[in-house]
């Protein structure tokens, strides 16, 4: 019998995303200002506000991923309708770690949740009686650039002002 080398002490971890459980975390629709506000022309300011979370849910590699976006439509001053949906999901995220990691919560979660969060906006929208909203798509991985661009600035801000 010849020794053999354990080859799964050598290799690095094999990287695995792998989704378990996608659901609707938390829903809320509100539509303050009907019945008048449908004989109105419908031209509404819609302002969309994301964000995203992810933490760990055990020392398995699943993660719980939540992706919260809040859409508020406006006639004039009058609110027509508000949506805060949190669209969240389980997963498994093995054999990454740090920047990588974040990176993978950051991005690779948020792109998974987002056709989901989509369609409940979409059909939430029609079941309160107003016009199908399709909400466009989001570069998730620009938006992570963009944050880690933001905390730099800070950084280097804070830095600067103890100097």
């Amino acid at each position: 019998m010849a020794d053999e080398p354990v080859a799964s002490e050598q290799q690095p971890p094999q990287q695995q995303f792998l989704m378990q459980r996608i659901y609707i975390k938390d829903l809320s629709f509100e539509s303050p200002s009907t019945p008048l506000l449908f004989k109105k022309q419908w031209q509404p300011k819609i302002s969309v506000d994301l964000n995203t979370k992810g933490e760990a849910i055990d020392d398995q590699g699943n993660f719980e991923v939540v992706l919260t976006i809040t859409i508020t439509a406006k006639l004039e001053e009058e609110t027509a309708f508000l949506i805060e949906l949190q669209q969240a999901g389980i997963f498994a995220i093995l054999g990454f770690e740090g920047e990588q990691l974040r990176r993978m919560l950051a991005t690779a979660a948020p792109n998974v949740l987002f056709p989901y969060a989509r369609e409940t906006i979409d059909s939430i929208c029609v079941k309160g009686g107003f016009p199908a909203l399709m909400l466009a798509p989001v570069s998730f991985e620009a938006l992570y650039q963009q944050a880690l661009q933001q905390a730099q600035t800070q950084a280097d801000a804070a830095a600067e002002a103890t100097h």
